[in-house]
C-alpha cells in the first residue's frame, strides 16, 4: 500500500471513530442503529471501496437513460456525495499529512487546523445538505411498492456481472431504512450535530467536537 492510501486509511479510522462517539447514542437506539451503522460501515468506514463506486459509476451511466426520474435524481445525488466526500477526504489528507507533517496519529485539533488549511467551509455544509437529501430519498424508495422485490431480482444478474459489492451496499442500505419509523428525525439529528461540529471549528472552539 502507498503512502497516500495508508494515510487516507489512517484518516477515515479516525473519522469513523469520531462519528461513532458523536452518534453514539442513535446507535444504540434500536429503531436507528443499523441505518446508523449503515453510514459507517459503507460510507465512513477504512476500507478501499474503490470497487463499489466504479460500478456506481458504471451503473450510472448504463441506465440513466431507462430509470424513472426519482431513480436517476437519486443515483445522481449518490454519486455527487461519493465524488465531493472522496474529493473532500482527499484535500484534507494532505492538509494533515503533507501540509501538518503528521506521521500517523490524528488528534482533534489536528483534524480541526486541517479543516482551517482546507478552507472549505461551505463545501463540507453542502456536503451535510447533500447527506440528508440523499438519505431522505432512500427512505421514500422503501416505501415505494416492489422496491424490495426488485433488489432481490437483481442479486443473480449483479453478481454475475460482477458487481455483488454494490448489490449488496444496495440490500444493506434498503434494509437498514426499511426499518425506520422517522428518517426525518434520524436525519435532521445527524445534519444538525455535524452542522454544529463544522460551525465549532471554523469559529476555534477549545473542543469542537463536545456538543
Amino acid at each position: 500500500m502507498e503512502d497516500k492510501d495508508r494515510q487516507l486509511m489512517v484518516l477515515r479510522a479516525w473519522q469513523h471513530e469520531r462519528l461513532s462517539r458523536t452518534h453514539a447514542d442513535l446507535l444504540r437506539h434500536p429503531d436507528y442503529g443499523p441505518s446508523c451503522r449503515f453510514f459507517l460501515s459503507d460510507l465512513y468506514a477504512p476500507q478501499d471501496f474503490s470497487q463499489r463506486d466504479h460500478d456506481i459509476e458504471t451503473i450510472y451511466q448504463l441506465m440513466s437513460r431507462f430509470l424513472p426520474n426519482f431513480l436517476i435524481t437519486l443515483v445522481r445525488q449518490a454519486v455527487e456525495l461519493n465524488d465531493l466526500t472522496k474529493s473532500l477526504d482527499h484535500t484534507l489528507n494532505e492538509a494533515i499529512f503533507k501540509e501538518l507533517g503528521v506521521a500517523d496519529i490524528i488528534t482533534s485539533e489536528i483534524y480541526a487546523q486541517g479543516y482551517h488549511i482546507c478552507n472549505n467551509y461551505d463545501k463540507r455544509v453542502y456536503q451535510i445538505q447533500l447527506l440528508g437529501d440523499v438519505g431522505k430519498k432512500v427512505a421514500l424508495g422503501t416505501r415505494i411498492p416492489f422496491v424490495g422485490l426488485s433488489l432481490r431480482l437483481a442479486r443473480g444478474p449483479a453478481n454475475n456481472a460482477g458487481w455483488h459489492e454494490l448489490q449488496s451496499f444496495l440490500e444493506r442500505g434498503y434494509t437498514a431504512f426499511k426499518r425506520m419509523p422517522s428518517a426525518q428525525k434520524f436525519l435532521s439529528t445527524i445534519q444538525r450535530r455535524e452542522l454544529q461540529i463544522l460551525n465549532n471549528i471554523f469559529s476555534n472552539k477549545e473542543d469542537p467536537f463536545n456538543i
